[in-house]
């Protein structure tokens, strides 16, 4: 059997002229058990599972939950929104923003838009009709450069543009989630987060891989007392 798989490693590089690393990832994505649930389920990604495990931890989504994804390309944390909330082409309440095209997710809004542009705010309101909305997430990272300090940094800046979003259209009580790499500067953000949230967490989803530095932060209960 270790022979077969040396073998199967061999040409896996010899036919797609794949270095040593990208093999490590394309085997990994072969045997990754959310990776093969997702394809079965028809979903867009593994991405799915760790909204659905923090679903089940921190109880975030009911139907009738407005919901905004940042930056949610491929779609699969539109389609566990949409399966969750009862979003529909009728009632839509979920709206995903993204700088890349995506494929339509049948029950939401998807707009090809930098979130950090000043008509995002707008066309998210018209997708809505003029609600705001219960919670923002982001399951954004930027692309990575193999330095992590580096790589904390970038997705530092990306998590508090989502959330300098997020403050303008949450409604009180609501709630943010983001992804976060471990590198020391969240601890301000954190503390940001603890005077706007009445309880902030921060969690690893199981279907993150062991390996990754990637976490969650989950605020809910937002503080703001007005309304538009």
């Amino acid at each position: 059997m270790t022979g077969s798989k040396f073998h199967l490693k061999n040409r896996l590089k010899k036919a797609l002229g794949r270095t040593a690393s990208s093999v490590h990832w394309l085997q990994r994505q072969i045997n990754d058990p959310y990776v093969i649930k997702a394809k079965e389920m028809g979903l867009r990604g593994r991405a799915y599972f760790k909204l659905e495990q923090l679903d089940s931890q921190f109880h975030l989504f009911k139907k009738g939950t407005r919901v905004v994804d940042l930056g949610c390309a491929p779609g699969g944390w539109v389609q566990y929104a949409v399966k969750k909330t009862g979003s529909s082409e009728k009632n839509p309440l979920v709206v995903g923003l993204d700088i890349l095209p995506i494929e339509p997710v049948a029950g939401a809004v998807l707009i090809q838009q930098d979130f950090t542009e000043p008509e995002a705010v707008e066309l998210l309101q018209q997708a809505l009709q003029g609600h705001k909305v219960n919670i923002v997430v982001s399951d954004m990272a930027p692309n990575t450069t193999g330095i992590p300090s580096v790589d904390h940094l970038r997705i530092m800046n990306l998590l508090e543009l989502a959330w300098d979003f997020a403050r303008q259209v949450l409604l009180p009580g609501g709630a943010f989630v983001g992804k976060i790499f471990e590198g020391g500067t969240e601890s301000t953000f954190l503390a940001e987060l603890k005077r706007n949230f009445k309880t902030v967490k921060h969690v690893k989803p199981h279907a993150s891989r062991k390996e990754s530095v990637e976490f969650y932060v989950v605020a809910k209960d937002f503080k703001c007392t007005t309304t538009k």
